[in-house]
């Protein structure tokens, strides 16, 4: 049976890629918080430390590595640049260099945030990346340093992801415990992924040797605000949601970090390689909401 070492195991893509590949894998759960949070036979890995990670991967010896562990506190990451760093950058080259040590393919999860948004058609994997957060540059450095340090690597960006864990539709859903009404901004248009469809991404992917970077996000795009509608509606929650700009957003919140305003990927790479379509962003989220 494959052997899987999977980082970050307690996240929501964690758990979604758990879900997966039941039955099909033995998995070796690797978390920050260790044996903590939903993983009792998972243990600790700190993939910062170098000498950590190389041992750990030579007494386990994976036949893949999929990193789910991120700094994805977008405004957190503005405020300590050097522990995104950490964690963003050199967590995955440590990860990449003993993974090409030992023969292992490595899976390594990226961001919509690598590109700034001011263009408003869909980006495909050929673009430019010209990232404007800490977030984005932290996590274009961890792309850098996968390439580098193997060959046996697929580099998969995806944007707007939810799933079993912390994210913008369980915000709105607390939200509605408490509130009638909310503000959202209407002027970020993205791609909500379901954490679901990328870990079907990475299963057909992962066995092959179609090695590279691909966009994973869910077809179709909507704006934040119009995103919190939907999920109100499906939720039957009388929420009204009151649309507001990035600069009155901004302006509320002077110390978030700046979103790009298009974070609409197009997934070229998946379909010139003969993989299937990622369902459309709706037909996802109604999956989810059952």
């Amino acid at each position: 049976m494959k052997k899987i070492l999977l980082t970050g195991s307690s996240g929501q893509l964690g758990r979604a890629v758990r879900k997966e590949y039941k039955g099909e894998a033995q998995f070796i759960l690797t978390d920050v918080a260790g044996p903590i949070l939903d993983v009792p036979e998972g243990m600790y890995l700190d993939i910062t430390d170098a000498d950590q990670v190389l041992k750990t991967l030579k007494r386990v010896h994976p036949d893949v590595v999929i990193n789910c562990g991120a700094m994805t506190n977008v405004d957190g990451c503005e405020a300590d640049y050097e522990t995104a760093y950490r964690i963003n950058a050199l967590g995955p080259r440590n990860l990449a260099a003993a993974s090409e040590e030992i023969g292992a393919k490595l899976v390594h999860i990226s961001t919509d945030y690598v590109f700034s948004g001011t263009d408003p058609n869909p980006l495909k994997e050929t673009e430019d990346p010209d990232p404007i957060s800490a977030y984005g540059r932290t996590k274009l450095a961890g792309e850098r340093y996968v390439r580098e340090c193997t060959n046996r690597f697929f580099i998969l960006r995806t944007a707007w992801l939810y799933g079993e864990g912390n994210n913008f539709v369980k915000t709105m859903l607390n939200l509605a415990e408490t509130l009638d009404e909310v503000s959202v901004v209407d002027d970020q248009i993205g791609s909500p992924t379901s954490a679901t469809e990328l870990a079907r991404v990475i299963h057909r992917l992962e066995p092959t040797i179609c090695y590279g970077l691909y966009h994973a996000t869910c077809e179709g795009s909507v704006s934040w605000a119009d995103f919190a509608v939907r999920i109100f509606e499906k939720a039957k929650r009388n929420v009204k949601v009151n649309p507001i700009s990035s600069a009155e957003y901004k302006k509320r919140n002077p110390e978030s970090a700046d979103r790009p305003p298009f974070s609409i990927l197009d997934n070229s790479m998946l379909r010139m390689n003969g993989f299937p379509a990622m369902a459309d962003w709706e037909t996802a989220f109604d999956e989810y909401m059952k």
